[in-house]
């Protein structure tokens, strides 16, 4: 599988111990950053990683940041992401058997490596369960159609009508 994988300077430890484990399961990693410690802009890594992801460029994605929340919130910016922040492995296995998450979004000052590790390996071995959660996702990919631009043509939809 190929996996877009950043973090912020808070999630970079975490990373770095998740690109090496996801690469001796046989997963093909493209890394967006950050690539240190030093401060910087969750958004800055989180962004390109998540057009990753929405252009097909890679499979999924998993992004990590102090709490998860800040990449979780800038990767759903972007149309055809639905990131996902789990902090267990029943929110990573709903996440993608009833929301079709392709983005897994981690707290990396909040879990330990090990719940981490479980946490990706149940997220990456789940899938859709479709059913009545094809519709629901449905509704969420038809309201991206109407209202965000498509960061796969780097059009714009221009302003968002009601229906």
């Amino acid at each position: 599988m190929r996996i877009a994988l950043a973090s912020d300077h808070r999630g970079f430890s975490a990373k770095e111990k998740i690109k090496a484990y996801l690469a001796s399961k046989g997963h093909e990693v493209l890394d967006f950053g950050c690539n240190s410690n030093a401060s910087c802009d969750y958004p800055d890594s989180a962004l390109p990683a998540a057009e990753c992801v929405a252009s097909s460029r890679s499979d999924v994605g998993i992004l990590m940041c102090g709490t998860g929340i800040g990449m979780s919130m800038t990767a759903n910016k972007v149309r055809g992401v639905r990131a996902a922040l789990c902090h267990d492995e029943l929110t990573a296995q709903l996440s993608r058997a009833h929301n079709n998450a392709n983005v897994l979004c981690l707290p990396a000052d909040l879990i330990g490596e090990e719940l981490m590790r479980r946490v990706i390996d149940v997220w990456l071995g789940t899938r859709f369960d479709a059913g009545r959660h094809e519709r629901r996702v449905a509704k969420i990919v038809e309201y991206e159609a109407r209202c965000q631009p498509d960061a796969r043509s780097g059009g714009s939809t221009g302003a968002c009508s009601a229906s």
